[in-house]
């Protein structure tokens, strides 16, 4: 990977972040209605995944262009976790506050979820701050004892991975508790923003593959279970995004609930754009994969549909799925940005890195 390529790939997901949060912005400027609100602060708080797959894309990319300092394994996921914090926090404050207006009872529980996968994302970069020795154990025989000393230790490794499942289980059960009658707020509300919550925890436990399969790479304890457990999972749970919000269209007996599917629908597609980067792990470990570099097409492919379904949406005028154009065009940033992480990935476990002009990462 040659230099402007690498600055090409970190500018994506920050070009990405800044077209959501200003079309939020946009919208929460010059729109009015609830909807508007909703619709501009979901949009704008999107825009954090972004910036936390941007810190994710940094970590490796100044690994395989031989530029990484001990500042940079600092700096990076603290970025990442500090993007999570100021997320949920607002999210817990639009639900805290006194007197609350009915759209930010929505929006509140969705930028909370937003946070819950800014976490996830964060521990996707804390763990990629060792991408190099992916490349180096796969290229160990197959059954080779793990490295010794392992890059990171027992505790670490436990905390990177109790963190995504923490999320997940969180978003999950708040999730139905809302679907439950729980949370207060009227019942539409909660039908909407429960439903949203189901989509955002179904990306939290995609991203927990995403999590264990780096660091069993990079603790070489990747296993031929975990070869085809993880994708298996994305692949199922992007699946049942989208079925679900296709069920949720179809059996709609009010129009506000129509916003609900069609984002749980994009959601969907962010666990496949996800998929591809667990998918491009497993193939590429201690095997050759001649068609590895057609994955990054995978989250292209969810991004054009996210964008292509916001704009029929649009097209539609009907005013009970404009949040939910709206914020698919947010969706589909995050895809793309998807996209420059997976075209790191292949980028990297291909040996590319070692292009003319790029320098052996540093440790």
């Amino acid at each position: 990977m040659n230099y402007g390529i690498s600055v090409l790939f970190r500018a994506v997901p920050v070009l990405m972040g800044a077209v959501s949060a200003a079309l939020g912005g946009y919208v929460l400027a010059h729109a009015s209605g609830a909807s508007a609100r909703v619709a501009g602060l979901v949009l704008v708080f999107l825009a954090a995944i972004c910036l936390c797959l941007f810190a994710t894309a940094a970590t490796i990319i100044r690994q395989l262009i031989g530029r990484y300092t001990a500042l940079d394994r600092l700096v990076y996921p603290v970025f990442g976790f500090a993007v999570s914090g100021v997320t949920t926090g607002y999210g817990l404050c639009l639900l805290t506050q006194t007197p609350r207006p009915p759209p930010d009872f929505i929006a509140g529980h969705v930028v909370f979820g937003v946070g819950m996968i800014c976490v996830c994302v964060s521990c996707v970069a804390t763990a990629s701050t060792r991408f190099t020795l992916i490349t180096e154990n796969s290229a160990l025989p197959e059954g080779s004892p793990p490295r010794s000393p392992a890059p990171f230790g027992p505790l670490a490794v436990r905390v990177l991975l109790a963190l995504p499942v923490l999320a997940a289980l969180v978003t999950w059960a708040w999730a139905f508790l809302l679907l439950a009658g729980g949370g207060g707020g009227v019942a539409a509300g909660r039908f909407t923003s429960g439903h949203v919550m189901i989509g955002l925890a179904l990306v939290c436990t995609c991203l927990i593959g995403l999590v264990a399969s780096i660091l069993r790479q990079i603790q070489n304890t990747y296993t031929p279970r975990d070869r085809v457990l993880w994708p298996a999972s994305a692949a199922a749970l992007g699946a049942v995004g989208i079925l679900w919000g296709l069920v949720v269209i179809a059996a709609h007996t009010r129009p506000t609930q129509l916003s609900a599917g069609f984002v749980l629908v994009g959601l969907g597609l962010i666990c496949w754009s996800i998929l591809s980067k667990v998918l491009l792990l497993a193939l590429v470990w201690r095997r050759r994969a001649p068609l590895a570099n057609r994955v990054p097409l995978i989250p292209v492919g969810t991004a054009l549909l996210c964008l292509f379904l916001a704009s029929f949406l649009f097209e539609s005028a009907d005013p009970a799925v404009l949040v939910a154009a709206r914020v698919l065009i947010g969706l589909g940033c995050i895809c793309f940005s998807l996209f420059s992480i997976v075209s790191i990935l292949e980028s990297g476990t291909s040996g590319d890195a070692d292009d003319e002009g790029t320098a052996p990462a540093s440790r």
